[in-house]
């Protein structure tokens, strides 16, 4: 259900597609990655996945693409694993490499968690800082075969990467439809259950499909860093169209989430850049 902002949004018109003519889907998995020699590959993904962003090595910062905002890059710090996961570095968000097969074997190690480090004040530079902001920055996407709808944002074109990946999932011609069904949602300015971190969802980068398919490590029992049994039933067509238009997926992570995507391309193109073609 979408709460009582996004429906004011929703009914008054806010969250027409306005920024979507700005917006061209890309092929993050297909498009061919800047020549950059002596680069650093975090560098070069965030700049291919964000327009309007910079990296200043030198200084050590990250020009978000507001054009005022600069943070600092960081590095990786020697913190235990779940402090780093409270308050990562920019740099430690690629502590651990993304895997593009669909292999569920690198989750097993504990803490392997690639797209679940966020540096807060990262996301809140490159999308929002109030809830009013979000909301009146969402559009609706549709995955047409059971007309059932998401609500994202295209501050960086989210909100257009997927519509071009459900209409890659809808022509495969085959039935997926169980997994749009009772879906957990998009859209939704919350904090992470357990934590005082934003959740992916409130900037309008994130969706989870049906959440009896899909499975989620706290409602598994297990204890933090003690994740490693996941009965994934997403199937790799939906996860493999996901992924090429920028979509991270929760079931690749030690503390699963198997129903969750977020978009990160920054995340694909890194794993591309070092060496990951699958």
């Amino acid at each position: 259900m979408l709460n009582a902002i996004v429906r004011c949004a929703l009914l008054l018109g806010l969250a027409a597609p306005v920024a979507a003519s700005d917006c061209t889907a890309r092929d993050f998995l297909g498009l061919t990655l800047p020549d950059s020699p002596g680069r650093p590959a975090i560098a070069i993904a965030l700049e291919t996945a964000y327009p309007g962003l910079y990296v200043d090595e030198g200084q050590g910062n990250v020009h978000m693409p507001d054009g005022s905002t600069v943070l600092p890059l960081g590095g990786v710090t020697g913190r235990d694993p779940a402090q780093r996961l409270d308050s990562p570095t920019i740099a430690e968000q690629f502590f651990y490499t993304y895997p593009l097969a669909f292999d569920l074997g690198p989750r097993q190690v504990p803490w392997t968690d690639p797209g679940r480090l966020r540096n807060p004040a990262f996301f809140e530079a490159l999308y929002y800082s109030t809830q009013a902001e979000a909301a009146a920055d969402m559009r609706r996407v549709t995955y047409a075969p059971t007309g059932t709808r998401f609500v994202l944002g295209d501050r960086t074109c989210a909100a257009t990467q997927l519509d071009a990946a459900l209409r890659d999932i809808a022509g495969q011609g085959i039935d997926y439809s169980r997994f749009f069904r009772n879906v957990g949602g998009s859209f939704n300015w919350r904090r992470i259950a357990g934590t005082d971190r934003l959740s992916a969802h409130s900037f309008g980068i994130a969706l989870d499909l049906n959440a009896d398919l899909g499975g989620y490590w706290r409602w598994s029992g297990a204890a933090p860093g003690a994740a490693q049994r996941y009965d994934n039933q997403i199937p790799e067509g939906i996860v493999a169209a996901l992924e090429r238009y920028g979509f991270v997926w929760g079931g690749k992570w030690h503390h699963f989430d198997g129903m969750h995507f977020e978009y990160r391309p920054e995340l694909i193109l890194h794993a591309r850049l070092s060496g990951d073609r699958a």
